[in-house]
């Protein structure tokens, strides 16, 4: 469950919020109600992406479900820092395609008093933990794991699988590219994959 941070208002530090989970599973949908509720509070709001995911726009972050809120592309997590002073809220999206420089932004900025909320893959598409996510998630005050529906069994899927060929570890894309699988479905799903490289190699 997540709870906010209101139990001393004289601390004078703000706190890492981080939502992860596989595609398709209302990461950013999670993110934008969260930053549309502070702008509501009249409190000010920065929204960073990277500038490598223009999917849906240039310069709005946009749920799979056409939920959307302006932000600011940037090239690297260094820009964050120069572009987020006087911020009360700053909010992150795809923070998995960052450097790793993205763990110290966000803790320089939570020590600054800022409310730090953090979107992004947890795992890549081989299952193996994603860029900074691993130190983003251990470093927040809260952690919030959403999870998609498996497209072949119903149940919670927290893997994003690729269907398109290629090693390549960005890959941006949507259903056509990735559909999120749960743990057995995406064991099986490897291991067809694995027996298919094989037989080609022998062939």
């Amino acid at each position: 469950m997540f709870l906010e941070n209101t139990v001393n208002h004289k601390e004078q530090f703000g706190w890492i919020e981080v939502i992860c989970g596989s595609m398709f599973s209302g990461k950013t949908e999670e993110l934008i109600r969260r930053l549309k509720r502070a702008q509501f509070a009249k409190q000010k709001v920065e929204i960073f992406k990277p500038a490598i995911d223009t999917r849906y726009h240039d310069e709005m972050v946009v749920s799979h479900d056409s939920n959307e809120i302006r932000s600011t592309p940037v090239p690297a997590a260094a820009n964050i820092a120069i572009l987020a002073q006087g911020c009360d809220v700053v909010g992150i999206d795809e923070a998995q395609f960052f450097d790793d420089e993205i763990v110290k932004i966000c803790n320089d900025l939570a020590n600054q008093g800022i409310r730090v909320i953090v979107a992004g893959l947890d795992m890549d598409f081989k299952g193996n933990p994603f860029g900074p996510m691993p130190a983003l998630m251990a470093t927040a005050e809260y952690v919030t794991k959403v999870h998609a529906v498996c497209t072949r069994t119903g149940n919670l899927a927290h893997y994003s699988f690729r269907k398109a060929e290629g090693e390549k570890l960005v890959l941006l894309g949507e259903t056509e590219e990735y559909e999120p699988l749960s743990r057995g479905a995406f064991f099986n799903a490897m291991k067809k994959n694995q027996e298919t490289k094989d037989k080609k190699s022998t062939d």
